[in-house]
């Protein structure tokens, strides 16, 4: 796609973020657009850290098939053996592999097949929400959709119990086992988590309409995220990721983890463990969509190609990322 459509369909829908495409690792477009910070008129930049939301349930992915690759955890291993009495209303037969398809069944605290806005309030007292324990009040109460292996239901509750196993079983908490385990040896430089109340000076803010007024979204999630989403990047740690993911430097197993697990048809996407799936193609695909957010990634790992867009606000990445694959 030629930069001048992209420019186009920049400016018609207002975007606010980064467009990157590289192929083979060779950069082919690249350009920011909008502001980082509309308080005090700091523009986006190309090396600007966006929150990538649900994106980043690609890297709790691969945190916990790590730990499975050194032993410390199995795919059959069940989250009532590491939770013990906390979370009584997951079965007893939900595993990680469940977990990790999707196909848990697990009652989520932030269900998306509910009728809500992406404006609404759903994590109550978000500044409390530092650690994966912390979650667990939040996480509590809800009840099982369906049998566990029945079916795909997309959940977010799932991937924060997927943290909250990683970190009993393994001893070392979330940040650091995704620092230690995915970041560093992908080489991620500029990828961390960050609280949404002490952002550096070069993340972007997210924004979402409110009562009329463009808003910044540090009322609307965690204050630090968890294995749900949230971390924060750039467009280049992203091509690094998939580089690095695809030549086996985060785990072995790049084959089963990008093995299709479950066909998701009203989505026209496949899922694998963590990470979304082209219907048709090997194309790896990492979403994400929150209050003052939204991202996709795809990586063709056939032609090397990356197609990355990221935004600091809710509708901002979907028609520059439809563009990029027209």
């Amino acid at each position: 796609m030629a930069q001048g459509e992209i420019d186009k369909v920049a400016e018609e829908t207002g975007f606010s973020g980064v467009v990157w495409v590289d192929h083979a690792g060779e950069l082919e477009f690249a350009k920011a657009y909008g502001a980082a910070n509309r308080t005090y008129g700091v523009p986006n930049t190309v090396d600007t850290r966006f929150g990538i939301a649900s994106g980043s349930k690609g890297f709790t992915a691969l945190s916990v098939i790590s730990l499975v690759q050194d032993g410390v955890l199995e795919l059959s291993t069940t989250a009532r053996s590491l939770l013990g009495k906390d979370l009584p209303l997951i079965a007893d037969d939900v595993t990680v592999e469940h977990l990790l398809t999707h196909t848990s069944g697990i009652g989520d605290y932030l269900d998306e097949d509910a009728d809500t806005e992406i404006t609404d309030y759903f994590v109550g007292a978000a500044h409390e929400l530092t650690t994966t324990e912390a979650f667990l009040p939040l996480l509590d109460g809800h009840p099982t959709k369906f049998p566990a292996g029945e079916r795909f239901a997309y959940c977010n509750g799932g991937f924060v119990v997927l943290a909250l196993l990683a970190e009993r079983a393994s001893g070392v908490g979330y940040h650091d086992l995704v620092r230690e385990r995915v970041l560093r040896p992908a080489g991620m430089t500029r990828t961390d988590f960050y609280r949404s109340d002490e952002l550096p000076a070069d993340v972007a803010v997210g924004y979402l309409p409110l009562d009329g007024v463009d808003r910044s979204n540090v009322f609307h999630l965690p204050v630090l995220a968890t294995g749900d989403g949230g971390i924060h990047t750039t467009a280049a740690d992203i091509s690094t990721f998939w580089r690095a993911l695809f030549a086996g430097d985060i785990v072995d197993s790049v084959e089963e983890v990008l093995r299709p697990r479950r066909d998701v048809p009203e989505e026209s996407m496949r899922y694998g463990l963590g990470f979304w799936l082209h219907e048709t193609s090997d194309t790896a695909i990492l979403i994400g969509y929150d209050a003052g957010a939204s991202f996709k990634s795809t990586h063709d790992p056939h032609t090397g190609t990356t197609r990355t867009v990221l935004s600091n606000t809710s509708p901002g990445a979907w028609p520059i990322a439809r563009a990029l694959t027209a």
